[in-house]
């Protein structure tokens, strides 16, 4: 079940203090109007806090998820992989006018040196500018040598040309850190910035080369998050200390390059040193599928949303019609059900019909599905196997009708929470498990055909497709 990354298993807790809206100069009512209309957007959101004049103003979690667990962030990481960066600039280690292959050698680099290559500098991993003409990850791939495979792709334009985004060119950044100081990304940044935060449970995807993704797989709760937010509202500095260099900060969360070319207005702002510009005077590190950590400056103020959806300018829009007002000074009536529990309730329908208890066993898949038990009172017992790297062994996972059932996902090391629930579509048997550390929901469909079954695959979100089906053996 190839839906998350290893991560470690000490959780921290924020440590900024909390207060009521209206010492903050905010409208309760308006505040609980915003969270009505998140609950109501069909956005998938999972966790909210708003700090304002650095107080937690408003916290929210969606049942089953929680704001201390650990969420997959995504390009978030891109914006901490900027704080490497700075912070290895502070301390002379590397300048941004550096050029890139400078720092590196052998048969990383190919025997040839393009003149753009030649001239492509940090400034230009940082704005994502190096002159190529679409995102290098998706040519390099994921696996193998990763630093090498960047290296070997035309650079088709001068450096500096426009914008384009890219994730390789991120981790990168991440591989240069790492030789400039001899630490991995997150053990630099550990002592200089997590830990000061707070954010102790912080993990990163590794590359089969020992870097650090840079670009992605990041894993944060949403406290530490928010923490992140109020040292960029505060330019770097964390209980009286500078963390990060002031001049850094206004750097990479300014305009440097040009990125209109992009479709949505709040993509089309500029881009920083690994930050988004947005309207309203805004800027944000965000990652995909929902995962925003939004600053406000203008009315010192930082926005945190993990969710799960594939329309992430819907949840900006419904953030400046329905919260940039109340930061403005406008009351306003809260929503139905946004004081009360909030939930994210398991699909709806019949208990499944009877199975005939038969165990059916499956090829090598994707969804990492090895077996299926479907018995007579109507639960299913999944058996999985590890799928990919960071996983090992195998488990089995038990969907039965109601609530959601909490369980422990031991693929990975440390475990991760779960919740699973099942439900009938005439003979269909219909499964559903969300990972609770990423965005990502697994929905399986279960058909007797023959002496086969037959399981339609579906992934609430992902980079692909996703969909796909499966059959026994």
């Amino acid at each position: 079940m190839s839906l998350s990354v290893p991560r470690a298993s000490v959780l921290s807790v924020t440590n900024l203090p909390r207060s009521t809206p209206e010492a903050q100069g905010l409208s309760s009512a308006g505040l609980e109007g915003f969270v009505s209309a998140l609950d109501a957007s069909g956005q998938g959101i999972q966790t909210m806090i708003l700090v304002r004049h650095g107080h937690v103003v408003l916290e929210r979690e969606w049942s089953p998820y929680r704001l201390s667990d650990r969420h997959l962030l995504f390009s978030v990481s891109k914006s901490f992989t900027s704080m490497g960066v700075g912070l290895a600039v502070e301390a002379g280690l590397l300048s941004v006018d550096d050029k890139v292959v400078s720092f590196f050698s052998g048969d990383d680099l190919p025997d040839k040196i393009s003149d753009n290559l030649a001239a492509m500098e940090v400034r230009h991993l940082l704005t994502m500018s190096t002159g190529h003409d679409a995102d290098t990850v998706d040519r390099l791939g994921r696996t193998g040598r990763m630093v090498q495979g960047f290296f070997q792709l035309d650079v088709e334009n001068a450096p500096g040309a426009p914008f384009v985004y890219n994730s390789g060119a991120t981790y990168i950044l991440s591989a240069i850190v790492q030789k400039v100081t001899g630490e991995k990304l997150i053990d630099y940044l550990r002592p200089r910035l997590f830990e000061p935060l707070g954010a102790t449970e912080a993990i990163w995807e590794t590359s089969d080369e020992g870097i650090n993704m840079g670009g992605w797989g990041l894993s944060l709760n949403t406290h530490s998050l928010a923490n992140f937010g109020q040292l960029l509202l505060q330019r770097g500095v964390w209980n009286g200390e500078q963390l990060v260099p002031a001049e850094w900060i206004d750097a990479a969360t300014s305009a440097q390059v040009d990125n209109s070319v992009e479709s949505n207005p709040d993509w089309q702002q500029g881009y920083g040193y690994q930050f988004w510009r947005g309207r309203h005077n805004t800027y944000r590190g965000d990652g995909a599928f929902g995962q925003y950590c939004l600053v406000l400056p203008d009315h010192d103020t930082a926005l945190i949303i993990t969710s799960a959806t594939a329309d992430m300018q819907a949840t900006l829009d419904l953030v400046w019609d329905r919260l940039l007002p109340v930061l403005k000074g406008a009351g306003g009536a809260g929503g139905a059900g946004a004081t009360g529990e909030l939930k994210l309730s398991p699909p709806s329908g019949p208990s499944p019909a009877p199975g005939d208890g038969r165990t059916y066993t499956f090829p090598a898949n994707d969804a990492g599905i090895s077996a299926i038990r479907l018995d007579p009172d109507g639960t299913g017992t999944f058996t999985f196997v590890a799928a990919r790297p960071w996983e090992t062994g195998s488990q089995e996972i038990v969907f039965a009708p109601g609530d959601w059932n909490e369980q422990s996902y031991t693929l990975t090391d440390p475990v991760q929470r779960i919740v699973t629930s099942a439900h009938g579509d005439g003979e269909t048997f219909v499964g559903t498990l969300r990972v609770l550390e990423t965005p990502f929901v697994l929905t399986l469909r279960c058909r007797p055909t023959g002496d086969h079954l037959t399981v339609d695959v579906s992934y609430n979100v992902g980079f692909g497709t996703t969909d796909h089906t499966i059959v026994s053996g």
